[in-house]
């Protein structure tokens, strides 16, 4: 494994290197964690990686790992937006594998020059939409397509944070700066950075594709150029009404990632901050409380369950499960949920159509699917 990004004061990149190392069978050898040589030399000594690959740059690693007899079988990328393409492609023209960080790209038009790399090069390629990880989401997404709700009538889906609900970008916060800069984010604030992961956990679950969005996004904080708060109408196939709500500036939410699923037999409701518990609603009014590692849970759940019932499972173990999945793959074995693409595809389409929809007040507007890819 290679990894771009994760240098000295970065998030993502270390949760990925954690995740992808966690059942001992992906080992990080090389990376380019810092546009600065030097920081990019000192997280590789505290990785563990060799100084002779340690690069300077992505570009050096590609070019260097590419004729390396022992060189790497896929690189991360977890950098910001706008470096995404340059990067997968020249990977994927290297013949190196690619799991990167969601979105995939910074624009639309992006994702589908990246689709178009990924078909020539005929190599995995994988999105780390993480919450898809999760052992109960697997459990729901299996009940919900054997049909244990019914028909899928309600979908309200919520990803709040407050973290952003003062201009911290303008205090040097190197998280905030990037996500709130159009040229380094893309179109999309909020609904970019933690929206898209909203809208992938609906579409995962339900196994419905959504048809047509009508979006509100808003800069709330004063000089701010991308939206920090966002509300979005959903119609999904089928019929489904559902409500996406997105918000950065929710004084008081750390990761407030919810989802709740009404069909017309029974319900589901999933808190991320409570990962570990799914609640099965009954029309009779009874209520089921499933545990992750407890009885009940369904095939697609069990396989990517690492503990007993009653030793909480959370983030870092469903990152994990997207690696896992993506070994089978680069192992030419199926891995039927882990995202790529096309889900990609579709997140940059809702990030842009939310986006023009909510500037326009132009209501409801089509979610076209990804026929370009297909």
């Amino acid at each position: 494994m290679g990894l771009i990004g994760g240098g000295p004061g970065a998030f993502i990149g270390p949760v990925h290197r954690i995740a992808a190392t966690l059942d001992n069978e992906i080992e990080l050898v090389a990376g380019a964690f810092s546009r600065a040589p030097e920081k990019s030399r000192q997280a590789g000594k505290a990785y563990g990686v060799a100084a002779d690959r340690s690069y300077p740059s992505w570009m050096a690693l590609i070019e260097q790992e590419r004729v390396r007899p022992d060189g790497i079988d896929f690189l991360t990328i977890a950098t910001p937006n706008d470096t995404h393409l340059p990067i997968a492609r020249a990977a994927l023209a290297a013949g190196i594998a690619v799991m990167s960080d969601k979105p995939p790209t910074a624009t639309l038009a992006q994702s589908l020059e990246l689709a178009k790399a990924v078909r020539d090069a005929e190599r995995p390629y994988a999105l780390s939409y993480a919450y898809s990880g999760y052992p109960l989401m697997r459990h729901a997404r299996a009940l919900i397509a054997a049909g244990g709700i019914g028909t899928v009538r309600k979908v309200v889906v919520e990803y709040l944070q407050g973290w952003l609900a003062a201009p911290i970008e303008r205090a040097g916060n190197k998280q905030a700066e990037w996500r709130t800069d159009a040229g380094k984010s893309g179109v999309g604030g909020a609904i970019g950075d933690i929206g898209v992961h909203a809208f992938h956990l609906a579409e995962f679950v339900t196994g419905l594709p959504v048809g047509a969005i009508n979006a509100d996004l808003a800069a709330v904080v004063p000089g701010r150029a991308l939206d920090d708060d966002c509300s979005v109408l959903l119609r999904f196939a089928g019929g489904a009404r559902g409500v996406l709500l997105a918000s950065q500036i929710a004084i008081g939410e750390a990761n407030g990632l919810t989802l709740r699923v009404y069909g017309d037999k029974a319900s589901i409701a999933w808190r991320q901050e409570m990962p570990n518990q799914l609640l099965l609603h009954h029309l009779s009014g009874r209520t089921e409380i499933l545990t992750a590692g407890g009885a009940g849970l369904l095939p697609a759940a069990t396989a990517v369950t690492r503990l007993p019932a009653g030793h909480p499972e959370g983030y870092l173990e469903a990152f994990a499960n997207l690696y896992r999945d993506f070994g089978r793959r680069l192992r030419g074995k199926p891995a039927p949920d882990l995202p790529g693409i096309e889900e990609g595809i579709r997140s940059m389409r809702f990030i842009e159509q939310a986006v023009a929809a909510s500037r326009d007040a132009c209501g409801w507007v089509p979610l076209e699917p990804a026929r370009e890819y297909a």
